[in-house]
Order: structure tokens, then C-alpha cells, then sequence
């Protein structure tokens, strides 16, 4: 009655506006699947759509493949040659990955590729002792590749272990919308240093990218509207291509001619040097670097690492399943995927990429962009991977973008990430005193902690926890330094031992929304979205 009362008074004030609807002055209802999505999980584009939109994800997946081999390689002695091997090989697997998770993990339109969670524990195993008195650079590059291919190999059994036996369903039943903000939220915005500061290297053409980007995929379908989605489908493509031309067109007329080596390396279209040094065709093959080396400690201190990719990538999961517009997942299906992801991290360590594999961050955000959630668009991404992978002078062409424009479509990705981590507020309830603590105490934790962490290392060149054994240091520093690693966990623990069994606590964290995803079997549309191919499920049950 207040409500009426209270729009019959506002249209009396004047005769301007008319009184606002019953049904106006209710708050936006929660939605279990994403509205507004052009093609979901299982509807795929028209072909030529299709491939446009899957070449389109291959392009933005190249930024962490190229950033990751482009800081490591050079440490571990090796040449432009080895990089665009190593490159090439994080392409293959990427490829592999991709279609082993769309086919029988979690079957999300989830692009694996490249990890940072574990670069800090190469950089470890790069500097141990050991390779030190190596003198010939690609004898001591081999070296310590091997040593990263037996790391790798014994902590994807942490994944595998975790996933496939149902360890990890058991833990995420107790996640709840309330949980999966901090851990969703912050698997976007924790990666900001990613975002401008490396745009900024080069802010002649990292800013225009970024405007050029804006423009075309939220003004101009803002100002034209027509049934076609071309421009903001497509803006990735139109906007790197522009950029880029325009980079190049600054590189021959000589801007940089006279600038110091970093201005040259960020800006400059021909400075990558993958281009020469890649073969025309070569098929990465495994142990093509030879016998992995096992070392426990090293061993141990990966394991850690992936055990912090393997609570990045749950976030990652659960933000593209919001964006592909289906219902959130069932723990099950989560666990399988995380088990696949073991696998994953195993062909890394068989291959030899130099780093783990995780859910591509920016590729979840290219799903909102494009509003695109098909299986079939990634799944033809995975096959560019896998073409450009073996035909290395093609590859190496799109390998050359300068990273300030992959940085500028980093801002806008991972900010679309961060935003599916803040939809699940939908579900809870806002004016809990106990929502407001868990939500803000997870989230400024989790950006606080890392940051000392981080801080810390560059001042003094070393984390905190800084004992003899490198090894332990990486265990310790290395999940505390993971934004979306300490919110996820701080979130999950509080929630989790602060509710009661009352069924207002469960509303308030809006537990009552996700009960009915809590199993397989309890809600119709999880076989549609999830169930595997070729009637495995008949071997495979889901529970």
C-alpha cells in the first residue's frame, strides 16, 4: 500500500511523469542463465559467423601465449629460435587442451591456455644452482626446460587426483553465490597489472586501442542499431587490425628510431624476432627437448602452483558458464573439468611449454563481448591453435602484436570477468550485516595480501617468506601473491563456518537459488548443457 501511496503522490506533484507501475518499483529479478545471450552453449552461429568468432578468440589467447615464453626463454638462455619453438609448443597444447575440456571436461566454451600462476616457480627453477655453471646458452636452456617438464609432470597428478576423484565436488558443494563473488570478481580485476600498466609501455598505440575498441563494441551498436551484430561481434578484429596497421605505419616512418630498447620492444611491429626465427612448418613433438629431470623440491613448490591455478580456473569456470547463459554449474561437472585440467598440465609438462595450464581469463570476457557462448566458436578456435602451431611463419605474423594492444583488450576482458563475479550479488541478500563482512573482508584481503606480497618481492627481490630452501619460499609466496587464490579462500571459509542451518542464513547467501545445481540429476536443463558426447555419460555417470 505505501508503494501505491507513494506513486499516486509522485503523479500528482505536476502531471509530468505518470506514476510508476506496481511492478516498476520492484528490484530486477535474479536470473538463473544470463538473458540478452545471442547463441548459448549448445546453439552454434552460421559457419562463416562461426569461424570469424573462433579466429577471433585464437587472436586474443595469443597475448599470454607470447607474453609468457617472451620473459622466460631469454632467462634460460635460449635464443629467438627457442622462442618461437616454445611458442609454437604453448599453441599445440593450448589447442589440445581446449578441445579435451569443450569435449569431455567441463564442456564450457573454456579456452586452456597458458598459465601465470606458474611463472614465479620456473623463474625458481631457472635460477637453481644447478644450471648456474652451464656455459653453452642452449645446452643450459635444454637443461632447465627438462627440469620444468619433470615439475610439471608431478604436480598435474595434484589436478588429476583433485578432480577425478571427486575431492574438489565435495569442496565446491559449500560454495554459494555469496562465496563465489570474492573468488569470481577478483580472477578478473586481481589481474589489473596486466591491464594498463602494460598498455601504458606504449601508450601511443595501447591507448588508441583501447579508445578504438571501446568505440566499436558499446557506441556504434549504441548509435546504429540494426539486426546484424557486425561491430561489436566482431570489434577485436576491426580494432586490432586498424591499431596495428597504424603501429606499423609508426615503425617504418621511423618514430622509434632513436628511443631506448624498451620503447622498442613494446612499440615496434618487427622487434619480436619471432617471425625470422620460426620455421615454416614443424609439428611440436613430446620430450622434443629431451628426458624430463625430476627434482622433489621443485616438485612440490609446482604443485602449490597449481593448486592456485586450480582455484583461479574455478572462478574462471564459473564466470563462463554465466556467459555462455547456462546454469550454474554442478559440482561434479566442475571436478571433471578440474581433472581434465590435470591432464592438461600433464601434455605441458610431455611438451614442454615452460609453464601449466589454466582457464584463459581473457577469453571468458571475449564470451560477454561478443554475447557468443557456443561451444562449436571455441572448439574452431582450437583448431587455428592447433593450424598455426604447425604452419610457424603464419603463426609467428599474428605472434608479432605488440603487447600493449593485447593489454588493451586485456582491460576491457578482465573487467567483463570481474563484473560475472559481481552479478551473483543477485542472489544474495545485500542488507545482511553478515553478507557486508564476508563480501568486503574477502574482497580487500585479497587485494591487500598479494599486494604486500608483491610489493615486497620488488624491493627486496624476494618474498617474505624467505628461508634456504627456494623451493618452500615458492609454496608459501606464491598462492599469497594470487588475488582471486585468497579472496576464493577467505570467502569460501568464512561463509562456511559462519552461517546457521536456518533457512534465513541460507537465503541470505543465497544458497536456496543454487540448492537445485547441488546434484545432476535435480534440474533438467544440466544434461543439456553438460552431459558428455557419444553417450559416455552411460559409462561416466554424473551424480
Amino acid at each position: 500500500m505505501a508503494g501505491g501511496g507513494g506513486g499516486g503522490g509522485g503523479g500528482g506533484g505536476g502531471g509530468l511523469a505518470p506514476p510508476p507501475k506496481q511492478d516498476e518499483l520492484q528490484p530486477h529479478p535474479a536470473k538463473d542463465q544470463l538473458p540478452n545471450i545471442a547463441y548459448c552453449i549448445t546453439s552454434p552461429p552460421p559457419w562463416p559467423e562461426a569461424i570469424l568468432l573462433g579466429f577471433q578468440h585464437y587472436l586474443v589467447m595469443l597475448g599470454t601465449t607470447v607474453l609468457i615464453p617472451s620473459s622466460l626463454v631469454p632467462q634460460m638462455g635460449g635464443g629467438n629460435e627457442e622462442k618461437a619453438k616454445v611458442i609454437q609448443t604453448l599453441l599445440f597444447v593450448a589447442g589440445l587442451n581446449t578441445l579435451c575440456q569443450t569435449l569431455f571436461g567441463t564442456r564450457l566454451p573454456a579456452v586452456i591456455g597458458g598459465s601465470f600462476s606458474f611463472v614465479p616457480t620456473t623463474i625458481s627453477i631457472v635460477l637453481a644452482g644447478r644450471y648456474s655453471d652451464i656455459v653453452n646458452p642452449q645446452e643450459r636452456f635444454e637443461k632447465i626446460m627438462r627440469g620444468i617438464q619433470g615439475a610439471l609432470i608431478v604436480a598435474s597428478t595434484l589436478q588429476i587426483v583433485i578432480g577425478f576423484s571427486g575431492l574438489w565436488r565435495n569442496v565446491t558443494r559449500f560454495l554459494s553465490p555469496l562465496s563465489a563473488v570474492p573468488l569470481v570478481a577478483l580472477s578478473g580485476f586481481g589481474l589489473y597489472e596486466l591491464g594498463f600498466p602494460v598498455l601504458a609501455r606504449c601508450i601511443e598505440i595501447g591507448l588508441p586501442q583501447l579508445i578504438v575498441l571501446v568505440i566499436f563494441s558499446q557506441y556504434i551498436p549504441h548509435i546504429i542499431r540494426s539486426e546484424k551484430h557486425v561491430f561489436d561481434r566482431f570489434a577485436v578484429i576491426f580494432s586490432v587490425v586498424l591499431v596495428w596497421i597504424y603501429a606499423h605505419l609508426l615503425t617504418v616512418g621511423g618514430a622509434y628510431k632513436n628511443t631506448g630498447t624498451k620503447t622498442q620492444a613494446s612499440c615496434r611491429t618487427d622487434r619480436a624476432g619471432i617471425i625470422g626465427a620460426a620455421p615454416w612448418i614443424r609439428v611440436p613433438y613430446p620430450f622434443q627437448w629431451g628426458a624430463p629431470t625430476f627434482d622433489a623440491g621443485e616438485a612440490f613448490a609446482m604443485m602449490a602452483a597449481s593448486f592456485v591455478a586450480l582455484v583461479e580456473s574455478t572462478g574462471g569456470f564459473i564466470a563462463v558458464s554465466r556467459y555462455a547463459s547456462a546454469t550454474p554449474m554442478p559440482p561434479t561437472i566442475l571436478s571433471r573439468g578440474v581433472g581434465w585440467q590435470g591432464v592438461g598440465i600433464l601434455f605441458s609438462g610431455i611438451f614442454g611449454t615452460g609453464t601449466g595450464s589454466s582457464v584463459s581469463v581473457e577469453n571468458a570476457g571475449l564470451l560477454a563481448l561478443t554475447r557468443v557462448g557456443s561451444r562449436r566458436v571455441v572448439q574452431i578456435s582450437a583448431g587455428f591453435m592447433i593450424f598455426f602451431s604447425i604452419l610457424g611463419k603464419f603463426g609467428a605474423v599474428f605472434a608479432s602484436i605488440p603487447p600493449p594492444i593485447i593489454a588493451a583488450l586485456y582491460c576491457l576482458f578482465f573487467a567483463y570477468v570481474g563484473a560475472a563475479g559481481l552479478s551473483f550479488l543477485q542472489f544474495c541478500n545485500l542488507n545482511s550485516f553478515k553478507t557486508k563482512f564476508v563480501l568486503g573482508f574477502s574482497i580487500f584481503m585479497g587485494l591487500s595480501i598479494p599486494q604486500y606480497f608483491n610489493e615486497y618481492r620488488v624491493v627486496n627481490g624476494y618474498g617474505p617468506v624467505h628461508t634456504g630452501a627456494r623451493w618452500f619460499n615458492d609454496m608459501i609466496n606464491v598462492p599469497f601473491s594470487s588475488e582471486a587464490f585468497v579472496a576464493g579462500l577467505l570467502a569460501l571459509f568464512l561463509d562456511s563456518t559462519l552461517h546457521r542451518k536456518d533457512n534465513t542464513t541460507r537465503k541470505d547467501r543465497g544458497m536456496i537459488w543454487w540448492e537445485k545445481f547441488r546434484s545432476f540429476k535435480t534440474d533438467s536443463r544440466s544434461e543439456e548443457f553438460y552431459s558428455l558426447p557419444f553417450n559416455l555419460n552411460k559409462f561416466f555417470p554424473s551424480v
